[in-house]
């Protein structure tokens, strides 16, 4: 299959270019092509400055580029006005993001949660796409007599009835099991962490699982929990979908309650992949707090785990360490198996 080439327009410091390409190339078969950069992606025209989206549309016109990925949210206005001008399809950094969602969901529910957060993606683009069709007056009447954007508006408003009810049905028997387990005694341990941090690499190593693992981004979606036997006692190991920064508070809303589900454990290990440069350690640090704040952990349950130790060394761990002004941390390597056995003996002492 040919590739999709496309021109990527991000931020200018190393850890968003980074991120922004990690994110089109976890597109099945997506390659990037030119990477143009710009201080500011909020003006109000096409996002980026005009000179900026001029640079790109003559960039566009003598190459293979068949799209152009912009590493912010815009509006409809905005995408309207970019894809005029360069004669390009043009995918924002929520849109993407779902279209990952979408490649990589297995699961009906993972599938429902994004169909929901699409439908919120797509609410106000329903409204701002009608304002613009009708010169800023109201768009004309449909053939019932009511206007064409109250009956999109309001079909979306029904699907996202109808999505919510089977996720609360899905939650309902999560709360079961959840009861059951609680009647068990068998206490929860669950992974946290930025996206590609190694948490199911690490869930395979003490599980012995063979779940997929992967240097994309979202390889895991939906909540997986095995039981981990640790000397005589018995615990419940739960695998998450990972965090990323900027990511829209719809979205976090989407997968809200699978994320409560694996929260509610006795112990949380928030995983840092220690091979990363501190400054990108740290940004991804402060990114994971927001959501674990935003969904009210008990913070005293937190464990903080500096993976893939085996691409780090002491000195950068007790750095880490130090930079982060980390109380609670111990670091480990799925692949070698270094503080393997540290990390369960703490596992029991933090959920004895």
């Amino acid at each position: 299959m040919k590739p999709v080439e496309l021109v990527l327009v991000t931020y200018p410091d190393d850890f968003s270019s980074q991120e922004a390409k990690s994110l089109v190339e976890s597109m099945p078969n997506w390659h990037v092509t030119k990477v143009f950069t710009q201080k500011y992606l909020n003006h109000s025209e096409y996002g980026m400055g005009s000179g900026k989206a001029e640079e790109i549309r003559d960039f566009v016109k003598d190459s293979d580029v068949t799209q152009i990925v912009v590493d912010e949210h815009l509006t409809s206005k905005q995408i309207h006005n970019l894809e005029k001008l360069t004669e390009m399809k043009v995918v924002d950094r929520e849109r993407l993001i779902l279209d990952i969602f979408y490649s990589r969901a297995t699961t009906n529910e993972a599938k429902l949660q994004i169909q929901l957060a699409e439908i919120k993606y797509d609410m106000p683009r329903v409204r701002e796409m009608a304002k613009m069709s009708s010169g800023n007056e109201r768009p004309g009447k449909g053939g019932s007599g009511e206007y064409v954007v109250d009956v999109k508006f309001r079909d979306l408003k029904r699907r996202m009835g109808f999505i919510k009810e089977k996720l609360d049905e899905a939650k309902k028997k999560r709360q079961l099991y959840h009861q059951q387990r609680i009647k068990t005694g068998m206490p929860v341990v669950s992974l946290v962490g930025y996206t590609s941090a190694g948490k199911t690499t690490l869930f395979n190593q003490l599980t012995t699982e063979q779940r997929e693992t992967s240097a994309s981004l979202f390889t895991t979606l939906s909540t997986t929990t095995r039981s981990l036997k640790i000397d005589k006692k018995s615990v419940l190991l739960t695998d998450t979908v990972g965090f990323i920064s900027r990511l829209p508070t719809y979205m976090i809303d989407a997968f809200k309650s699978t994320l409560e589900e694996s929260l509610a454990a006795d112990l949380i290990l928030l995983l840092l992949d220690a091979s990363e440069t501190p400054e990108n350690i740290r940004i991804k640090y402060s990114s994971c707090w927001e959501v674990l704040r935003e969904l009210k952990v008990d913070e005293t349950k937190v464990l903080v785990v500096l993976t893939k130790y085996d691409m780090a060394d002491s000195q950068k761990i007790e750095e880490i360490i130090n930079g982060l002004q980390l109380q609670n941390s111990l670091a480990v390597s799925a692949k070698t198996g270094y503080g393997i056995h540290k990390l369960k003996n703490v596992v029991l002492e933090r959920t004895g």
